[in-house]
């Protein structure tokens, strides 16, 4: 189990019935990756018992003809472009390791005897591992050109690709908007400028944001001190025969410490835990709508890698894959379901408890707020089958930009002329959105109220109550408190209304919840008290 990450995810399961032993390896489905490109030949991208793409694929490989298979069915570089040779003239092989990285997290193939130093022997794999994979490089040892990944996004919906997934930090809301205007899903990174507020990237309501949290899986290093104390590290490079006697320190008083190596350890206690790196929010731009959306692991993921065959490396680069392979898996078992409804899945049916029962910590060991784990840790047995979904098709975002830009801004984004004087704008607030996040100010003791629409894809028949907590600080109603439906897809209203009882300040929070006799579909309410 050498990433561990498909384990700790629940696909795969030694007892129950896990995501993966429905028959769900997120097979026909295309995982687009924009990054440093892919290593051709390497045992994640091999194709043993891969069918052909689906018809839709109309994309290409710019490798030689045996680079790619039924696996890797496509890889192209928008790096150096050449007007005049009409093509780039880099070629998409990865020279750094990230992208091959990130390629196999979110659908490499089974290979086993992985292993990095001698950590973390077993079976490596991808979330989606008999998913397709389709390589666009936009980054070079020099950067990212956002040029290069908004023609590499638009050139992979027009290949065919059901998810899109962008290690990335620069801003891809533009080309994000119109992939979702196809029923591609995307999904991004939150960004590694934790844990300073104001840092997460990539905020607009029609992406994924993923911020970065740990498994239950450890590779510790002891230094243990000559008057017994010891101080817990880690380590990937424990020397061979190494002998961990008493050494000086380099201080005149020479006290002494030796070096301990652990190995792999699993089962670690409080996890997951956010990673200190994780941007944090509020969004800078929109701060009605909370982000991060989601954490997922992020930290020592080991995958395929260029100079050699694994390696293990942290960043939000790291969860995002994870939930694009999700995203894969979801859309295989639901292949009906637009970018929002899948979103809505994997936001509503998160956890926010860890291993030891209680809630996700943050780098300083406290609970972590919904500005580090967005909606909380990504939960795919749950996801797949959320019961509710909270949908939007990509017309409902336009009365909401109306609300934060003028109409010549909002057709760049949405691709078509907007007269924003015709359909009514609204809050962020307002939008139809997993999450709910709010801003109430001292001096205004009115009601904030909010409409939001369920969609049933659960049961024909259920019913579901409410069940709302909220801080002290405030008060908040939901009417009705009981949503019944009698058909699938068959949709159902409620307003939600907050009202500030008087004191405090900062930001508090809460959840909304949806409970039926098999489903709890559950919305973070964050609240800013000014």
């Amino acid at each position: 189990m050498t990433t561990h990450s498909p384990k700790f995810l629940g696909l795969r399961r030694r007892i129950g019935n896990g995501v993966w032993s429905a028959t769900n390896r997120g097979e026909g489905v295309i995982v687009g990756i924009l990054d440093t490109g892919v290593t051709p030949g390497h045992p994640s991208f091999d194709d043993h018992g891969l069918p052909p793409p689906p018809a839709k694929w109309k994309g290409r490989c710019d490798l030689n003809a045996s680079a790619c298979n039924n696996k890797l069915i496509g890889a192209r570089s928008f790096i150096n472009y050449d007007a005049v040779r009409g093509r780039p003239t880099d070629t998409p092989i990865d020279d750094e390791g990230h992208g091959t990285h990130t390629a196999s997290t979110a659908a490499g193939a089974f290979v086993k005897h992985a292993d990095v130093n001698g950590n973390a022997r077993g079976v490596a794999a991808g979330v989606a591992p008999r998913a397709h994979i389709a390589v666009y490089k936009v980054c070079s040892e020099t950067g990212c050109a956002g040029y290069d990944i908004l023609a590499a996004m638009d050139a992979a919906v027009d290949d065919g690709v059901d998810v899109l997934s962008l290690s990335l930090g620069d801003p891809v809301a533009l080309a994000g908007f119109e992939a979702i205007n196809r029923g591609v899903f995307v999904s991004c990174s939150a960004g590694n400028s934790g844990p300073d507020p104001y840092t997460v990237t990539n905020t607009a309501p029609w992406l994924l944001t993923v911020g970065a949290s740990t498994m239950d899986r450890s590779f510790l290093g002891t230094v243990k001190l000559g008057d017994g104390q010891e101080w817990e590290g880690a380590s990937l490079y424990p020397p061979r025969n190494f002998d961990a006697k008493m050494l000086p320190l380099v201080y005149a008083a020479a006290p002494e410490a030796s070096l301990v190596f652990n190995g792999t350890v699993m089962h670690t206690p409080h996890s997951p835990s956010m990673a200190s790196f994780s941007s944090r929010g509020p969004s800078q731009i929109t701060p009605g709508i909370l982000k991060p959306d989601i954490t997922g692991p992020g930290v020592s993921i080991l995958a395929a890698w260029t100079m050699q065959k694994f390696n293990m490396i942290s960043g939000t680069s790291m969860s995002c894959p994870h939930l694009s392979g999700i995203a894969a898996l979801i859309r295989k078992a639901n292949p009906d379901w637009s970018p929002a409804a899948i979103k809505s899945a994997i936001m509503t049916t998160a956890y926010v408890t860890d291993n030891s029962r209680g809630p996700i910590l943050d780098e300083r060991h406290l609970p972590a707020d919904f500005f580090a784990i967005g909606a909380g840790h990504v939960n795919p047995p749950k996801a797949i089958d959320p019961g509710l979904v909270y949908d939007l098709t990509p017309q409902d975002y336009i009365p909401y930009l109306c609300g934060l830009y003028e109409s010549y801004l909002v057709e760049v984004i949405v691709g078509r002329p907007v007269d924003c004087s015709s359909p009514k704008s609204i809050r962020e607030g307002e939008l139809n959105y997993p999450s709910i996040s709010l801003t109430l100010p001292a001096n205004n003791l009115k009601s904030v109220r909010y409409r939001r629409t369920v969609t049933n894809v659960g049961e024909p028949t259920s019913t579901y109550r409410v069940k709302l907590d909220v801080p002290q600080e405030v008060s908040a109603t939901v009417t009705p408190t009981r949503l019944s439906f009698d058909e699938l897809n068959q949709k159902q209203s409620f307003s939600i209304s907050f009202r500030r009882n008087g004191g405090g300040s900062g930001a508090v929070q809460g959840q909304l919840l949806w409970v039926s006799t098999k489903h709890v579909v559950r919305s973070p309410i964050s609240i800013r008290l000014e």
